[in-house]
C-alpha cells in the first residue's frame, strides 16, 4: 500500500474512532456509580505464601539493606 493510501486509511479509523459512539446503558453505569451495601467484595484478600520450592528472601533483607542504600545514593 502506497503512503497516500495508507494515511487515508489511518485517518478514516481515526474519525471512525472519534465519532463512533456506542449505546450506554445509563442506568447501569448508575446503579454501579451508586453501589449498594449489599455487594459483596469481588476479591477476597490474598495471603501470600512461599512455597518450599521456591526461596524465602526476607531472610536477605536485613543483611543486604545496608549494601542497597549505598548503591543507589551515589
Amino acid at each position: 500500500m502506497g503512503r497516500g493510501r495508507q494515511k487515508a486509511k489511518a485517518t478514516r479509523q481515526a474519525r471512525e474512532m472519534k465519532y463512533f459512539s456506542p449505546q450506554t446503558d445509563l442506568t447501569a453505569l448508575q446503579r454501579e456509580l451508586r453501589g449498594s451495601e449489599q455487594s459483596s467484595p469481588l476479591r477476597e484478600p490474598v495471603e501470600e505464601t512461599v512455597d518450599e520450592g521456591e526461596d524465602d528472601y526476607s531472610a536477605y533483607v536485613d543483611k543486604y539493606v545496608d549494601d542497597y542504600d549505598e548503591d543507589y545514593r551515589r
